[in-house]
């Protein structure tokens, strides 16, 4: 299992590197207004991928813990790392702004802990863009609560679950509730989730119980005297549920999970850039586009071998999508251009495959009539109409596909052997049955 996550790690490394490579090819010709525009548009893009390469080589796991207000975020963080670094106290919102301490979970692990503010205590816009922030950085989030679970916190579940990551729910404060154990929680968001189109899939192994911070003890203390006093006593916290849940995630497949964050990080970053790209040089495109079009219907329509039709047409296809893959800064392999080229070509409903076969048995009869036209004015004449219309045919599957290819172009450089998306499905299939990532690979996988 260590070994295929190592795997994982090092596909992720080297995906990572490959799309920094690719998308360097932005800066070539820097004389260019228009390029140095779209290098200052595609900075943050930039930025997120190099900074997943670099959480990739120093293998830091980001664990972040939110909750509503009074749920003990802080005294989580505080347990697990076995002294008091983050403030904690009475009053409600002593978290202002997320903070992030590192655990020296185990010698083979590296973890930055991530408090937040309670959800509830940020208003609207301003909790919604902090919360997807630190999600999408995390790669394992905990969520405290304690008490009876709110509709509020269970709608603050549902977005978190958004951002694709494995939750532990946490619950914290079993001192002052004796009576609750998880099959009493697990019930209650079953019947929470009874009012909500998407239900949550938390499994009962993916909560724990603890008391981070356990309220003291009145306990009498007898004097040499033989008077007795009573005194409170604090209680040291009850975490260690909690630390080996994380633990065990973190051994058995915490380089896979860290893996799997990057990517789809480095995904979503691709396909701002690709999209960025796309809209700075539209215009560029639709006139290459036509361009090849025209080419296209020109070279099929004056030339009388069949055969060469179709291996010319190829071509000019095959050179229509390096050049835009050009244009945009998404550079391809001429292997990779036919890779597309096929998969355009067989998801189109069969479209452009049955206009490539209607050009094929125009160009057949294109050539008959050449070869039989002499000085036939009526060959002739057959010949040109013939062209013609051949011609028309090849010129609007160049068309479709220019359009095709920009659209499969918004997704940026994920294809390939290395591609985000290719590393993606890999890891993915190769989970075991036993790991969160295993339940999640349906969302993961999108």
């Amino acid at each position: 299992m260590s070994n295929l996550q190592q795997t994982h790690l090092n596909r992720a490394r080297a995906s990572l590197r490959q799309a920094l490579s690719w998308y360097g090819n932005i800066r070539k010709d820097g004389e260019a207004k228009s390029n140095q525009d779209l290098v200052e548009l595609v900075k943050p893009e930039l930025e997120i991928l190099r900074n997943n390469l670099t959480k990739l080589e120093s293998y830091t796991i980001k664990i972040a813990v939110f909750g509503l207000v009074s749920r003990g975020k802080s005294a989580v963080l505080n347990a697990l790392l076995g002294k008091k670094v983050l403030e904690t106290g009475p009053l409600n919102g002593v978290t202002k702004f997320p903070k992030s301490v590192s655990w020296v979970a185990s010698d083979k692990v590296k973890v930055e802990l991530i408090d937040t503010p309670g959800l509830d205590e940020i208003e609207g816009q301003a909790r919604e863009i902090m919360a997807r922030d630190v999600a999408r950085q995390a790669d394992l989030i905990l969520f405290v609560v304690s008490g009876d679970i709110t509709k509020t916190e269970y709608q603050a579940l549902l977005d978190l679950r958004l951002s694709q990551k494995p939750i532990i729910l946490v619950f914290n404060k079993i001192d002052l509730y004796p009576d609750t154990d998880k099959s009493t929680i697990y019930n209650n968001l079953q019947r929470l989730g009874a009012g909500y189109s998407h239900t949550l899939p938390l499994q009962p192994d993916e909560i724990v119980m603890i008391a981070a911070e356990p309220a003291a003890l009145e306990v009498a203390v007898e004097g040499s005297d033989g008077a007795v006093n009573y005194e409170w006593e604090t209680q040291s916290p009850v975490i260690d549920e909690l630390k080996q849940t994380i633990l065990k995630i973190l051994n058995r497949e915490g380089r896979s999970l860290l893996a799997l964050n990057a990517l789809i990080q480095a995904r979503e970053a691709e396909e701002k850039i690709a999209q960025k790209t796309i809209d700075k040089r539209n215009l560029a495109a639709e006139e290459l586009i036509w361009q090849y079009t025209k080419y296209k219907a020109l070279v099929v329509g004056l030339n009388p071998v069949v055969i060469l039709d179709v291996v010319g047409g190829a071509v000019l296809d095959l050179l229509l999508i390096r050049s835009l893959s050009k244009l945009y800064g998404l550079p391809m392999t001429s292997y990779q251009a036919g890779k597309v080229l096929k998969t355009i070509l067989f998801s189109s409903g069969g479209l452009i495959l049955a206009e490539v076969g209607s050009s094929f048995m125009l160009g057949l009869g294109k050539t008959t009539a050449a070869v039989t036209s002499g000085d036939s004015p009526f060959n002739i004449t057959a010949f040109a109409g013939t062209a013609v219309t051949q011609g028309g045919v090849a010129a609007y599957g160049t068309y479709t596909i220019g359009k095709v290819t920009q659209s499969y172009l918004e997704k940026g450089c994920t294809w390939g052997q290395l591609g985000v998306s290719t590393v993606i499905q890999e890891i993915l299939s190769q989970v075991p049955q036993d790991t969160i990532l295993f339940r999640l690979r349906q969302e993961l996988g999108r």
